[in-house]
């Protein structure tokens, strides 16, 4: 009986460390990922190779030749990569409290619109991935990506380039830029899941 009752209690002991440390670090990852809305929303005014100026475009980036984005699509896969490290330890919603953060944070120095607009696409990235991603995501991982990506891209491009600019002027640029930052980021996420199992770590 007493190895039986030390082995349930190193086994509580263990699953207790596991479900602090995906706290703990839920929590950072859930901080950077706050950060992702407000640092693209600051890129697309001041970062780029060409930059209009303040009220007449985003700053711009090339993402293949003649093709040009907002500056912003870089922080996507970044974006994707913390999104997947937040929903695996805090959960989906979680995930979507740190993007009306990140946009209440953008608030403070990006104009109404690109907030509006950058709120929206990323939220819209969310859903969708409420109703693709997150249901294949355990079993099927890269089809997830895929499917979710192949869903997100269009629509919230759309509805972003529209909200924040009033022009889809430069659709095809963000759609190749966006899609670039997904499959960069796959081999990051796919590593990060891999080490994540190593370690025992439980989804939230």
């Amino acid at each position: 009986m007493p190895g039986l009752w030390g082995g349930v209690r190193n086994g509580t002991d263990k699953k207790m460390e596991s479900d602090q440390r995906r706290i703990v670090e839920g929590s950072i990852f859930f901080l950077l990922f706050c950060l992702t809305v407000p640092i693209a929303n600051w890129m697309i005014g001041n970062v780029g190779t060409v930059c209009p100026g303040e009220g007449r475009g985003p700053c711009l980036i090339p993402v293949a030749p003649g093709l040009m984005a907002p500056s912003g699509v870089l922080m996507v896969g970044i974006a994707l990569v913390l999104r997947d490290l937040v929903q695996r330890r805090l959960g989906v919603w979680a995930s979507v409290a740190a993007i009306l953060i990140g946009a209440g944070f953008s608030g403070l120095f990006a104009p109404i619109a690109l907030v509006t607009a950058s709120a929206v696409a990323f939220l819209l990235s969310e859903f969708a991935d409420l109703a693709v991603y997150t249901p294949l995501a355990r079993r099927r991982f890269l089809t997830a990506v895929v499917a979710s990506g192949v869903v997100g891209l269009v629509v919230d491009s759309i509805v972003f380039l529209w909200l924040a600019f009033g022009s889809l002027q430069y659709l095809s640029g963000q759609v190749v830029g966006k899609a670039l930052m997904v499959v960069l980021s796959i081999p990051f996420i796919i590593f990060l899941r891999r080490r994540d199992e190593r370690r025992g770590l439980v989804h939230a």
